[in-house]
């Protein structure tokens, strides 16, 4: 697929998502209140939306490995947009959460290829500029979302709020079947449908325990025992649902593969730390401190706003001090944030705390993606997508799930505290992680295809890309990494 497509869609398609993600949170007390929902039902409408997609990501990566990331996409957006429709009429709170719950599925689909279709097109050396820019968009929707979403909760009632993604999904999902141009996949073998079913059985499982704390349900032993099972079966499967290269290029126990396992468990302690932040400060800000859904997601805007901007600024970084550094300073940074919040009770000191999360929580995504997706190959594209995914999902129900118990005792603010200390202990992770970026290994060639010379661009290989580290073509200008700034290589 051209490169300029495929970066457009990637952006589209996790705008949209992010998108809806952002104006229900701001939704969400009027939601309880019209619906007349316990905090816990209220709580479910995301994360519901969270056991489902979390339980299928990487599944549905492996997916887009075999069949074509721009297939599933498109299936996954068509979904997202009819589910959509289906929730601004939902009678009650429970047709909330299980539409909420198939919304996921769709979710789930799609979430995966936006990465995917990113490693396939993009050579590992040329990858920070583009998730930099999906990163960027991601935060103009966190800018966009909570003030559309509390503009449209405070004046049309909070079912407006999930018409937002009905046209552009349904759009997008059929310029994408309509597209005839698709990179051949390069994933071979049988699906792992066993192994598939035992991770979504113990992500599912949890995630559940996570949303039932501080109490023990059946989930949590359903979850160890589905963990452990899928780790046995994945050691003895031919075609396992995560190959060895998914986490590093030369399999399992060498440097890539703790890299990219560092910056998965970063990714979840930022999400959840965010996450939890911004479920509790919406609380506090509108039932504590007594203001409208409009006013609460103006407060909160510097956090899209430096979200935005510390996007390309880890891009620079990543090149010039590695990705032990910038993860370092990024984590730093949304841990003083956090503690900000936590004993802020002034305008100005809100929008401060809001904008230090935002800096440090869009470094760290740009940072920790970029780790995870280049160690992985081009044909395992689709797991490493689904596995950063998972990661930024299991995270918001892990900080929700601790800010949930903590206001449940009555101490609103606790939650800024505890999630401070636990993003305070993530540079330790950090140690892990390449001081400097590593020269890109060689990629296997993908089969080419029949009457193609070698070397020709459709060839499917990084032939294109490797002389001398320039790039070629006409997208070569406009998305090399030494346009952001800083100098070439890295």
């Amino acid at each position: 697929m051209n490169r300029s497509l495929t970066l457009a869609s990637s952006v589209a398609g996790a705008v949209i998502v992010a998108l809806d993600g952002t104006v229900l949170t701001v939704a969400r007390p009027a939601l309880q209140r019209d619906l007349h929902a316990s905090l816990a039902q209220a709580q479910w409408t995301g994360t519901g939306y969270l056991v489902a997609v979390a339980s299928l990501l990487v599944f549905a990566g492996r997916l887009g490995d075999r069949h074509g990331h721009r297939r599933v996409f498109a299936v996954g957006m068509l979904g997202f947009g009819v589910v959509s429709a289906a929730l601004a009429v939902a009678p009650g709170v429970g047709w909330v959460i299980g539409l909420r719950v198939v919304q996921g599925v769709f979710g789930a689909l799609s979430q995966p290829a936006t990465l995917g279709m990113l490693r396939a097109s993009f050579p590992p050396d040329r990858l920070r500029t583009p998730i930099a820019v999906r990163t960027a968009a991601i935060g103009v929707a966190a800018a966009v979302g909570p003030v559309v979403g509390g503009a449209l909760t405070t004046q049309f009632g909070w079912r407006s709020v999930f018409l937002v993604a009905v046209v552009p999904a349904l759009l997008l999902g059929a310029l994408a079947l309509a597209s005839r141009e698709e990179t051949r996949p390069s994933a071979d073998g049988p699906l792992d449908l066993p192994g598939a079913l035992l991770l979504a059985v113990a992500l599912a499982c949890l995630v559940h325990t996570l949303v039932t704390l501080p109490g023990l349900t059946w989930s949590a032993p359903v979850a160890l025992l589905a963990g452990a099972a899928f780790v046995r079966h994945e050691r003895r499967s031919p075609a396992p649902l995560l190959p060895p290269t998914a986490l590093g290029r030369s399999g399992r126990g060498n440097a890539g593969s703790r890299a990219a396992g560092a910056a998965l468990g970063v990714l979840v302690i930022a999400s959840a730390a965010l996450n939890g932040a911004v479920f509790a400060c919406v609380y506090l800000l509108q039932d504590g401190l007594g203001l409208t859904p409009l006013h609460s997601a103006l407060l909160s805007l510097p956090l899209a706003v430096f979200l935005v901007g510390a996007a390309p600024a880890a891009a620079v970084l990543l090149r010039r001090a590695g990705a032990r550094a910038t993860l370092t300073g990024a984590t730093t940074a949304l841990a003083v944030g956090l503690l900000v919040l936590a004993g802020a009770s002034a305008p100005a000191v809100f929008c401060a705390g809001f904008a230090l999360v935002g800096a440090g929580f869009g470094a760290t995504m740009v940072a920790a993606t970029h780790v995870v997706v280049r160690e992985a190959t081009a044909e395992s594209a689709g797991v490493a997508g689904g596995l950063q995914q998972t990661a930024m999902n299991v995270g918001p129900a892990l900080g929700v799930a601790t800010a949930t118990v903590l206001m449940d005792l009555g101490a609103p603010r606790s939650p800024l505290l505890a999630l401070a200390c636990a993003t305070a202990a993530a540079p330790a992770l950090c140690r892990a992680l390449p001081s400097r970026s590593r020269p890109a290994p060689t990629e296997r060639p993908l089969p080419r295809p029949t009457g193609c010379p070698a070397g020709h661009p459709a060839e499917g290989s990084d032939a294109t890309h490797k002389d001398h580290g320039a790039e070629r073509g006409p997208h070569a200008r406009s998305l090399r990494d030494d346009e952001v700034g800083g100098r070439p290589g890295g």
